[in-house]
């Protein structure tokens, strides 16, 4: 496990998500573990960080977003569905085109690997942020849903 101040888990924190900053509500980490066609990266994120809704896009079965958690604790949530609790172990297939975010719970750290699956018309679509009335509604870790 690596071990920092803030966080214990089992890949780098990584150096402080700027570049992305601007779709995310709160402080998030971004750690690259490996490069080429598929990019798989740590991403972290501290108690209450959540990244804005988005959509991943792709054609012929492209742009699919995986999610594995592996530390601490978080939500994910579709648009239009319930969210879901992230846990260590939880893995998330977001199909391509489907508006959703994903972030920490407002009083844990959390952290997953992600990447895209490649193909022809893979890009991000940035949208709003997730509001404090909708985060608010949702569970803390101590009353998990």
């Amino acid at each position: 496990m690596t071990s920092n101040s803030r966080f214990d888990q089992m890949f780098p924190l990584g150096e402080k998500n700027d570049a992305y900053a601007q779709y995310f509500s709160g402080q998030s980490y971004l750690a690259p573990l490996t490069a080429g066609s598929v990019p798989v990266s740590n991403v972290s994120f501290e108690p209450g960080c959540r990244n804005n809704w988005h959509i991943h896009h792709g054609a012929d079965g492209a742009g699919d977003q995986i999610l594995l958690v592996t530390a601490g604790s978080g939500w994910y949530q579709a648009e239009g569905e319930e969210p879901i609790s992230l846990e260590p172990g939880t893995a998330i297939r977001v199909p391509a085109g489907t508006k959703h975010w994903h972030g920490a719970k407002a009083d844990a750290w959390f952290s997953h690997v992600a990447f895209i699956t490649p193909g022809d018309g893979v890009c991000n679509e940035w949208l709003e942020p997730v509001t404090n009335e909708e985060y608010d509604q949702l569970p803390t870790t101590a009353q998990q849903a």
